[in-house]
This record gives C-alpha cells, sequence and structure tokens, in this order.
C-alpha cells in the first residue's frame, strides 16, 4: 500500500533537492537530508533527535531558518500532489474503501424499487458554498503549479520527467507566501478560479456518471433540466465582522463572476458552434436558417455575439445590454438539442450540447449565487437610526414582543420606511447593501444569512430592509444559529416564525436555516455542540412538518474536525433521518477545496461521494436514536461540555496559556485573510473566530478543540453502560462517525511535540496548565481506544495511518522551526525575516495536517 506514492515521491524529493543544490550549493542538499533523517528519528521517538535539532537551529541565521522551512514545506506539498493524483488514478482508487461510489451504492440497492430511487434522485439537491479561508495562505500561482505536476504525474512519463523538474524549479524560485492580506476581492477571484478549473469540468462529467447510473437502477435517463449540484459564495459577500466587504466591493465581485461566466460560455459556445455543422434538422429550424449558415449554427450565432458583447461591458464595468439570465443560452440550446432527438441525432444531442445545457443548470450567469451574510446586531443598529429619527424611541431597547409588533405592521404599511437621510456610515453601509440586491438580477444571489440569530425579530428585521430598500422578488433568508443556547432554542423560534401567517405566506412552501458548527464547537465542545445540532436538527424537521415547509438545511462546516468537518461521506450518513430531504447546502472552506476540489478528477470523486452519501441515506435512511441512546448522549454531552469549559472558561489564565503556546498571536498580524481574526479586537476567547482558534491549536498539535471533554464523558459513562455504548457504536452512524474522527485526531495530535512548544515559549507559571491538557488526551485516547478494542489509533484504517506516517518525518522539523521563529519573533517584533520562517513553517505544518481549519 501507497509504494507508487513512495517512489513519486521519492523522485519528487530528488529534483526538489537537485533544484535546491543548483541555488544554494550542493552543501545544502546534504543539510537539507540530515535534517530529514533526525526528523525521521525524532517521529521514531528519539528525544535526542530534538535536542540536536534544536540546537541547530539555534545557531542559524533567519535565511537559513527560512531555506530548511522552505524545502520541508514545499516537500510536503509535492507529497501532497503525489497522493492526489494516486488516489484519483485507478491504481489508487481500488484500495481506497470506496473506489467507485455509485457503483458501490448500486451494489446495495439490488433490491429497492426504481421508483424508491427516482423519488431519492429527485431529492438529491447538493449546494456548494465556497468561503474563504485565512489559513489557505498559499499563492494561487503556486498553487497552480502544483496542480500541473500532479497533471504531469498522470502522463506515462514518470516522476522524473523534464516537465516535472522544470515546473518544481519554477515553485522553488517563486515566493509561495503573498506579501499582503489579500482582499475580499481577491478571495473572489480565487473561487471563481477554482470553479473555472475544476468544477467547470468535473460537473459534466458527474452528470454523465450520475444520468449511467440512473439508467442502470431505474430504467431512466435524467431529465435535460435535471440540476443536482449548483454552487454558491460568500467570498466578497460574507460582510460579517469584515469591514473590507462593502456593497461596492460586493458590485465589483458580481462583474468580475459575470465576466468569468460569459468567457467560458463563449469558448463552449464558439467549440459547439463548429460541432453543429449538421443540416438535418427539423423543419422549424430549417425554416428559421435565414442566412444559409446551417440551422443549429443560426441559433447559436446570436448567442455567441451577445456573449462578445457582454464581455466588452463587463470589461468596462458596464451591465447594460449583458447577458442577464439564463434562458438566454438555455433556451437555443434546447432547442437545438430538441431538433437533434427529433431527427434521430441522439449521439450528437447527448454530448457537448447536453454539457453545456447542464453547465448552463448548475453555473448560471455568474458561476456562483453569491450569498449575503451580515451580523444581527448591524441590523438592528441601523434600525435604531431609523426609530431614533422617526421618534418612535430606540429599537435596540425594545423587548422581543415590541420588535415583533414594529416589524410586522412595517411589513404591511404601504408607505416608505426610510425617509431622506444622512445616516451614519454603518447604517448607510447596511442600507447600501440592501439596494444592490435590489438592483441587481435575482439570478446573481444566494440566500440571505443572518449571523448570530436568536429571536424572531432578526429575520422580521430583514425581511423590512429587503421590502424598505426596493428588493421586488422574494429572497431567501437564512437564520444562523451558532452558539449551543441558539441551537437549543432554534427550533421554537423557528416555529413562532412559521406561525406568523402573513410571512409563511411569503416562504413559496420552504425556509433555510443554517446550522453553525464552529461558534458552538468553540463555545461548549466538540461532542457538546455536534450532539446539539443533532438534536437541533431532529426538531427543525418535526416543526417543518407540522407547519407544512420544506426545511433546507444549510451545514456552516469547516475542514476541521473541531468545526464538523471530516470525510464527507461519513458526516452525511451521520445526520439525523428526513434533514437531507431538502437537499444538502453546505459550507467549503478555502484549504478544503484545494484538497477536495482541487483538479477536476478530485473535484468528480468528492461529488460521487457527497451523492451516494445523500442517495444512500434517502433510500435507507440512518436509524432514529432509541431513547436510551439518547438519555446517554444526554449526559455524555453534559458531562462534555463542563469539562471543556472547565479549562477553556473556567480558568482565568487560558487565555494567556493559549497565546502564549500556540501562534494565535501572530495569526492575527500576517497577511493571511481578508477578514479580522476577532470580531471584536479587545475580547477574549468568545469573540475568536472559530478558525484561528482551532488552526492555532493545530499547529502545536495539542488540537484540543477537536477533543476536550470527550473522552472525560464516554470514560464516565462507560463504566455503566459498556453494552449500551457498544451497540451505539455498531449500530448509530452519528455516534460511529463521531468516534471514529476523533480517533483520527488522536493520531494527529502529538503531545511531545505540543510540549516543546510549551519549553520554548509558556511562561513558568503556566506550563502545568498545558502538562493537565496533555495529561487529559492520553487518558482520553487510551478510554476511547479500549472501547474500539484497539492499541492503536487507525489501526483499521491503513490508508489514512499510512498516509499520515510519510508526513511526520516531515512536520517535525517545521514545528521546531515554527518553534524557534516565535521565540525569536517574540523577542524582536520588528525582524521580518522571522514572520517569513513562521509564515513558511504554518503553511508547511496545515500542508501536512491536510485538515487544520
Amino acid at each position: 500500500m501507497l509504494e507508487p506514492i513512495q517512489q513519486n515521491v521519492r523522485d519528487l524529493g530528488t529534483l526538489l533537492g537537485k533544484t535546491i543544490a543548483v541555488d544554494q550549493g550542493q552543501q545544502w542538499l546534504q543539510r537539507i537530508e540530515t535534517v530529514r533523517l533526525e526528523g525521521r528519528e525524532i517521529a521514531a521517538g528519539d528525544v535526542a533527535a530534538i535536542a540536536a535539532l534544536q540546537e541547530k537551529f539555534a545557531h542559524c541565521g533567519e535565511k537559513e531558518l527560512l531555506i530548511y522551512a522552505r524545502a520541508f514545506s514545499q516537500f510536503l506539498n509535492l507529497l501532497n500532489v503525489a497522493e492526489q493524483q494516486y488516489t484519483t488514478s485507478e491504481e489508487g482508487l481500488s484500495e481506497l474503501d470506496l473506489a467507485h461510489p455509485l457503483e458501490e451504492l448500486e451494489s446495495h440497492i439490488t433490491n429497492v424499487s426504481p421508483d424508491v430511487i427516482t423519488a431519492a434522485l429527485k431529492k438529491l439537491k447538493i449546494e456548494l458554498v465556497l468561503t474563504a479561508h485565512p489559513t489557505e495562505i498559499n499563492r494561487r500561482t503556486f498553487i497552480h503549479k502544483y496542480n500541473q505536476i500532479g497533471q504531469a504525474l498522470n502522463t506515462p512519463d514518470n516522476a522524473l520527467s523534464p516537465r516535472i523538474e522544470e515546473l518544481i524549479e519554477q515553485a522553488w524560485h517563486t515566493d509561495e507566501i503573498r506579501q499582503q492580506r489579500p482582499s475580499p476581492l481577491d478571495e473572489s477571484r480565487w473561487g471563481l478560479n477554482s470553479i473555472s478549473d475544476n468544477f467547470w469540468y468535473a460537473i459534466p462529467q458527474f452528470m454523465r456518471e450520475l444520468d449511467d447510473f440512473s439508467y442502470k437502477v431505474t430504467g431512466q435517463r435524467l431529465p435535460e433540466e435535471y440540476t443536482p449540484i449548483t454552487m454558491a459564495s460568500w467570498m466578497a459577500g460574507d460582510r460579517d465582522g469584515n469591514p473590507f466587504v462593502t456593497a461596492n466591493l460586493s458590485k465589483e465581485a458580481l462583474i468580475n463572476a459575470r465576466l468569468m461566466a460569459c468567457t467560458l460560455y463563449l469558448r463552449d459556445f464558439e467549440a459547439l458552434y463548429l460541432e453543429l455543422s449538421m443540416s438535418k434538422a427539423t423543419a422549424e429550424l430549417t425554416q428559421a436558417d435565414k442566412d444559409s449558415r446551417g440551422p443549429y449554427r443560426q441559433q447559436i450565432v446570436p448567442v455567441i455575439q451577445l456573449l462578445k458583447t457582454s464581455i466588452e461591458q463587463l470589461k468596462e464595468g458596464y451591465t447594460e445590454s449583458v447577458l442577464s439570465n439564463s434562458e438566454q443560452l438555455r433556451q437555443p440550446l434546447q432547442v437545438c438539442r430538441n431538433s437533434l432527438l427529433a431527427v434521430g441525432l441522439t449521439n450528437v444531442a447527448n454530448s457537448l450540447i447536453l454539457d453545456l445545457i447542464r453547465k448552463v443548470n448548475s453555473f448560471g450567469i455568474s458561476l456562483v449565487k453569491l450569498d449575503i451574510r451580515q451580523h444581527s446586531e448591524r441590523h438592528d443598529s441601523a434600525l435604531a437610526e431609523v426609530t431614533a429619527l422617526l421618534n418612535l424611541g430606540n429599537y435596540t431597547d425594545w423587548d422581543e414582543n415590541k420588535r415583533r409588533e414594529f416589524l410586522l405592521a412595517e411589513l404591511q404599511n404601504p408607505r416608505p420606511l426610510l425617509p431622506k437621510h444622512n445616516w451614519t456610515a454603518d447604517t448607510q453601509e447596511v442600507f447600501d447593501t440592501y439596494a444592490l440586491i435590489a438592483e441587481q438580477p435575482a439570478e446573481l444571489f444566494g440566500i440571505y444569512i443572518i449571523s448570530m440569530a436568536s429571536q424572531v425579530s432578526d429575520v422580521l428585521a430583514v425581511k423590512l430592509l429587503l421590502k424598505s430598500l426596493g428588493v421586488q422578488w422574494n429572497m431567501p433568508i437564512a437564520p444562523l444559529f451558532e452558539t449551543l443556547e441558539d441551537l437549543d432554542n432554534a427550533p421554537q423560534v423557528m416555529a413562532e416564525l412559521l406561525s406568523i401567517e402573513s410571512y409563511h405566506a411569503t416562504c413559496d412552501g420552504q425556509h433555510n436555516v443554517m446550522i453553525g458548527y464552529s461558534d458552538s464547537s468553540k463555545d461548549a465542545g466538540v461532542l457538546a455542540a455536534t450532539w446539539g445540532q443533532y438534536k437541533c436538527q431532529e426538531k427543525l424537521v418535526e416543526v417543518f412538518f407540522e407547519k407544512n415547509i420544506e426545511l433546507k438545511l444549510f451545514h456552516g462546516r469547516g475542514g476541521t474536525i473541531g468545526r464538523g468537518g471530516g470525510p464527507a461521506h461519513a458526516a452525511i450518513a451521520s445526520q439525523p433521518p428526513g434533514t437531507l430531504d431538502g437537499g444538502l447546502r453546505v459550507t467549503e472552506q478555502g484549504e478544503t477545496i484545494r484538497h477536495k476540489f482541487g483538479t477536476p478528477n478530485l473535484a468528480n470523486r468528492s461529488l460521487h461521494l457527497y451523492a451516494s452519501a445523500i442517495l444512500e441515506c434517502l433510500i435507507n435512511p440512518p436509524p432514529v436514536p432509541t431513547q436510551a441512546w439518547r438519555n446517554i448522549m444526554d449526559t455524555m454531552s453534559e458531562t462534555s461540555c463542563q469539562a471543556y469549559r472547565k479549562y477553556v472558561q473556567g480558568n482565568d489564565d487560558f487565555v494567556k496559556y493559549f497565546r502564549q503556546a500556540t501562534p494565535e498571536q501572530e495569526l492575527s498580524s500576517l497577511p493571511l485573510g481578508s477578514r479580522p481574526s476577532k470580531r471584536k479586537s479587545d475580547g477574549g476567547i468568545e469573540s475568536l473566530r472559530a478558525i484561528p482558534w482551532i488552526f492555532a491549536w493545530s499547529q502545536n498539535r495539542l488540537v484540543i478543540p477537536s477533543w476536550l471533554g470527550l473522552g472525560t464523558a464516554i470514560k464516565e459513562a462507560y463504566q455503566d453502560n459498556e453494552v449500551l455504548i457498544k451497540e451505539m457504536l455498531q449500530q448509530w452512524p452519528y455516534f460511529n462517525s463521531r468516534i471514529s474522527l476523533t480517533e483520527m485526531v488522536y493520531f494527529k495530535s502529538d503531545s511531545k511535540m505540543s510540549a516543546l512548544y510549551d519549553t520554548s515559549l509558556v511562561d513558568n507559571s503556566l506550563k502545568s496548565m498545558g502538562d493537565e491538557l496533555r495529561e487529559q488526551l492520553v487518558q482520553d485516547k487510551r478510554t476511547v481506544l479500549a472501547i474500539l478494542g484497539q492499541k492503536e489509533a487507525l489501526e483499521n484504517d491503513p490508508w489514512n495511518q499510512n498516509s499520515f506516517e510519510l508526513r511526520r518525518p516531515y512536520l517535525a522539523p517545521l514545528h521546531l522551526l515554527q518553534i524557534e521563529a516565535l521565540k525569536r519573533l517574540r523577542a524582536q517584533p520588528e525582524n521580518t525575516e522571522n514572520e517569513k520562517v513562521l509564515m513558511v513553517s504554518m503553511a508547511g505544518i496545515a500542508t501536512g495536517m491536510r485538515n487544520t481549519g
């Protein structure tokens, strides 16, 4: 297992070493090789090797440290490339648990009625929402070079080919870390490029394969209007805590998205024009061929002209007379395809033209629909300014009943709410956002998300602002319930909201609700949070069924276990029954986008994993947890939450320890993401965003957000409930998935490495806290492995075990380099060379850990 990867890795490492030797001298090749061997000894548990390497780095200058950091960071990137290429090859797929997910599903449903499968296919809706990620710190040009290396590895040449050697040389001589903090517009462009490079090709390929699956299991082809995959984005739309996302910036991002969409469509329509040279057509198309171009080309030419005009206009920032709705693209394609089918040219009808129809269905006129997200407090403060101007009092001082009364009355009032006035800058920006929505085509937007929603008035406030600023269409609204308390209250809030008859009537039979994973986990610990999310979703299903409204759940997952992430198939299978009936809408974070969708082949496989898991749950729903399971989960959740909060919230020095033992403070000052690392600059843990909170812990390998509290709770419950807990492991996908993900965390954590951070960076008065946490980690790992009947983590998952073991020797030097850089940076904050070492080490560790923020 992994032998082909290891061979490719050795070859790639040879080329990297050769490049470094040419650049820095032959002596550097030996120096790096010596450190690599010491890293292997450290991974094997050699304490003396740690001291030797620390001593070596302590006597290096910053430029030398940077060479080491770049070498090991780039090597880990090459390792990832080799693994990604292999896992999408036929040889590599054969070693995975789910080599061909749809084929696996087909074998599971041989006795299922075709009608049941057809019904499941109709419900299959996957909306991937791309979000910016401040821990994706590699530049796009650097990522692009590695993608090219992966493509070159797919050729018959081995990894020592001249093209790969050239690309590695290019990469070594390219600064992999951006020098300036990206703007939200930069992040938006990155997302668009991910779509144009990968999804643009993967989705039509996936649709062909899903169509084949449908035909095999139901005897029916998928209709051409069938659209199971759509795309949305928060990049340049998420203004919660990001002052750089303004209405003007969002407008510019929309223009960029429309421009790229038109460019991609133009290329495809011009290719289709060349293909559709046939003269055999229906009488209707033949008669319409006034210019004798050919019946099909006659239909395509106006679209090509429209796209060319649109590109010219959009480049200048104009949106007049440009492509404005998908039907302008879809209708001519459908006319052509209908004719092809009518005259028997079925092969042509089911080839490029069908692919293009499906692209139009999935990507629309802007590739992605732009979501808008804003914090509920911003809406409240804007309305408070309005009510004060109207001499109605201060909206923020009103209780919930008075707020609802005002909002519902104004929603029914035909007169304008907003007088002409010079509003404060913050309020004007809120209003400008709604005005932007009103002036743009509805097709450009996804949904409006309300951060930290907790009551009915939060939703009604957005409804009123949409109305007051002239939004004529019914924009979907999604309250985002984030903390554990808000998750517990969410079903009641939605029940009250949907009981308002005038509001219910505007829902078009469906409503979005967003479940937050990050903040609930940061608030209560991973076990309490996931159980709270599970119960919340169950109760929402009941509420929406009672109100006769389709529930469309939006999962705010991250890439890490601590943020609700993990393998897509297992995560979906662990959802409560009924929660997938309205489709799956899920966030995909920046670095996770690269790991799961970074090439067309990877993207296609990820879509297969998503689709097969959802279809399996729709066809064979997971079991409803028994009352005994619920009772013990309630108990464990409470115990877990108490244990977690005892450390995180119950110790006055915890924040101080966290900031000394991890690179969190430095993270906020580095040019990583466009959004500040805190919602409030003067806050503590509660104000820190979940991404840097978890990213910082993953850098020192203690990763406490992903395990703290869980082992304590299970150990306490297991003493009197051994049979019941083992039953849950065997029969309940939710519980099995939670334990499996935690096992992965234990495997990737490293107490010894964490202790090295403490030794070098933490005040003596705080070191006992780290010792306690590491001892807790050891105890918790022992507890979970005993329940699993295992001696070591991942012993039943050799692929992931071996995969991470390949990385371990290269991670050790990067950690020691990071510790040295942190020591120097904290002693001399003005030394920018140390910042570079820190950034490269962060990137390398993130690359090696794979799921870090």
